[in-house]
Parts: structure tokens; C-alpha cells; sequence
């Protein structure tokens, strides 16, 4: 199994400077498409909630909102900055079943090796209730490995369609490739999904 304290390390040691680059970002577009897909104070799983960027924007929108991440030192700040708190756990620790109307799983399972991002993928739509979604995101491309410091497994159509026809019950309703919205990382392009459980 992959060492994930190395990731978990990372967020530790740079979480201020992470959330610092990422809490302010508007993501609004990407945020407004994936509520669109659910009912007004659906229950929102933030999966690898890292700045609680995301969690913030749903809960001020009128949404029920659980939030997740793997690294202490994030979970204490977003749970400070969100009101809520954030629970630490690893992806591969998801239990929950038919809970959430929705996952939001925004540049975080991206840190998953291919070879565990299967089984992630089953208890996320294992956790979602019947009809719920999931948006995700990963760099895309199709480099698997240590990139400044963190794991990435990128993806590009061919890759996820292989990988999600091992995913019972999980469909597409879109998917489409963004520049980063980061000041100055604009080159670098971002595949994006909405899947629903059928």
C-alpha cells in the first residue's frame, strides 16, 4: 500500500501556505454547475476539504455539509474557518452508506494510486444516496507519481472511461478540461467530471 504519510506530511507542513493559495480562488462556476444537480439543502460529503474553500460556499448557499481530510493541520484550519468540524480520515477509511446527496471530491482523490482509486471510487458511490453525484477533478494527462513533494495520478477521458466501466452504477453527465485558476498556473489544464449513481 502507498505511503500516505508522506502526502498527509506535506499538507501538514505547508498548510498555511496551501490554504492561503487556495481559499480565496473563485470557483464559483464549477461550484454553482455541481449545485445546480441537487436539491436545495441537499447533504454535501467535501471530500479532502483542504482550506474548507468549498465547504464554506455550500454551507452560506443553504447546504447541509459534512467535510473530510487527511491532514490534521487542514482539518483544524477549516474547521476554524468553516464553523464546522472537519474530520480527519483517509479516503479508503469512507464507511457511509446512502448517506450524501452529493460528494464533492475537488482536486483530492487525485492523490489516490490508480491501483486504490477503484475501491475509492466504489465506497463513494456506495456512500451516495440513489440519483446523488459526485464532481471530481484531476490534472490531466497521464503521469502517475511523486510531483513537487505529493502522489498524483492524473487522468485523461480514455483513462477514467477504463476505469470507471469497473464502477457499478456510476454514470457520466459531463465532463470538461479547465485552466487552473490559480494566478500564473493557467497552463496547466484541469479534467473535470460530474458522475451520478444509478
Amino acid at each position: 500500500m502507498f505511503d500516505y504519510e508522506k502526502n498527509i506530511e506535506y499538507y501538514n507542513i505547508n498548510a498555511e501556505k496551501f490554504a492561503e493559495r487556495t481559499v480565496s480562488v473563485d470557483f464559483e462556476a464549477t461550484q454553482t454547475r455541481f449545485l445546480n444537480k441537487l436539491s436545495p439543502g441537499a447533504l454535501i460529503l467535501d471530500f479532502g476539504c483542504g482550506s474548507g474553500r468549498d465547504t464554506k460556499y455550500f454551507l452560506t448557499n443553504g447546504y447541509r455539509v459534512e467535510a473530510t481530510d487527511g491532514s490534521s493541520e487542514l482539518c483544524r484550519m477549516a474547521s476554524e474557518y468553516t464553523g464546522i468540524r472537519v474530520r480527519q480520515q483517509l479516503f479508503q477509511d469512507l464507511e457511509e452508506i446512502e448517506k450524501y446527496d452529493g460528494i464533492w471530491a475537488c482536486s483530492s482523490i487525485l492523490h489516490v494510486p490508480s491501483n486504490e482509486l477503484l475501491d475509492v471510487l466504489r465506497k463513494m458511490v456506495a456512500a451516495l444516496k440513489d440519483n446523488g453525484i459526485i464532481y471530481t477533478s484531476f490534472k490531466y494527462g497521464t503521469y502517475e507519481g511523486i510531483r513537487n513533494g505529493r502522489y498524483f495520478t492524473d487522468m485523461t477521458e480514455d483513462t477514467f472511461t477504463d476505469l470507471q466501466k469497473k464502477v457499478e452504477h456510476l454514470g457520466t453527465e459531463e465532463r470538461w478540461i479547465t485552466s487552473d485558476v490559480r494566478p500564473g498556473r493557467g497552463e496547466e489544464k484541469w479534467f473535470n467530471l460530474i458522475l451520478r449513481k444509478k
